[in-house]
């Protein structure tokens, strides 16, 4: 397993041009009563914007949609014994959801006279290559603008065939997709541990991996990290391997502090940094046709 432990000089991070950034449900929420944190949002949609303010391309994937649609509709679980009824649900809170989601996203970047989009994506955004095509032209497009693409799974239509499953995964594809130099996972966790520290007090907390490799991948162990977002670690380093498969140095960081971006990109030694390992024969669709099979 090649993992360093602080012996990096990160300052490279302060020339990133294009970076996608993904925030967790549980990031954006108060753990006591799963309404959404304001504070938490209008930091992050500040940071968002100085990053544009400074000439960076920025992308936003934000997970949240049907945790919001269940608040607004006063159900505290989508799950029953019915299955199709279950989808059926988490696909109306969803619609609900993402466009209570969005409204505030664009009334918040409004206030830094900051144009916004949303881009909602499935597995077939990537697999199908007349369908990624236009995804990709979208995206290009939205930077040139100036906009901050704002993506999530379109929840409202995803169902076991054809969706990401999670917004670890996602990131990653979106970062893929539109060329960035560098992915941040923002999450309830300090970064990679070489095993899950809530249980294993002498858990070891991993630095730098300069390559991924099996020992390294073997820690996600398939867990969740939170009772509200679905992706644990297993789901970051997938991430991580499609991320520096694709020449995308990642980065995992705590979201407690969302102000932890700015300091990521000054350079600061914060959360687990995953080095870019470009891989030529790296085939995205293919690897995204072949998940949940």
């Amino acid at each position: 397993m090649e993992t360093v432990e602080n012996s990096f000089d990160r300052a490279f991070l302060k020339d990133k041009q294009r970076i996608v950034i993904k925030v967790g449900s549980s990031s954006l929420q108060h753990g006591e009563t799963g309404d959404l944190d304001y504070t938490k949002l209008d930091v992050l949609v500040r940071e968002l914007c100085n990053l544009r303010n400074m000439g960076k391309d920025v992308v936003l994937v934000t997970s949240g949609a049907i945790a919001v649609g269940k608040k607004a509709v006063h159900i505290k679980k989508v799950e029953d014994d019915n299955e199709d009824h279950s989808i059926a649900l988490k696909q109306a809170c969803a619609a609900v959801g993402q466009a209570r989601l969005m409204m505030i996203y664009q009334k918040i970047f409004a206030e830094y006279n900051q144009v916004a989009a949303q881009i909602l994506m499935t597995k077939n955004t990537i697999v199908d290559s007349l369908n990624r095509y236009n995804a990709k032209n979208t995206f290009r497009e939205l930077l040139q603008l100036g906009v901050i693409p704002i993506v999530n799974e379109n929840d409202t239509v995803a169902t076991y065939e054809i969706e990401i499953g999670d917004n670890d995964t996602l990131s990653a594809i979106v970062a893929a997709l539109v060329d960035a130099d560098l992915l941040i996972l923002l999450s309830d966790i300090d970064g990679l541990y070489s095993d899950d520290p809530r249980s294993n007090p002498d858990a070891r907390f991993i630095s730098d991996v300069p390559k991924l490799d099996e020992a390294t991948m073997s820690m996600g162990k398939a867990s969740t990290g939170s009772d509200v977002g679905t992706g644990g670690m297993n789901t970051k380093l997938i991430a991580a391997n499609i991320a520096t498969k694709s020449g995308i140095d990642m980065l995992i960081a705590n979201s407690k502090d969302i102000k932890v971006i700015h300091r990521l990109l000054d350079g600061q030694n914060i959360g687990t940094l995953f080095h870019s390992n470009k891989d030529d024969r790296f085939d995205l669709p293919l690897f995204i046709a072949k998940l949940h099979k």
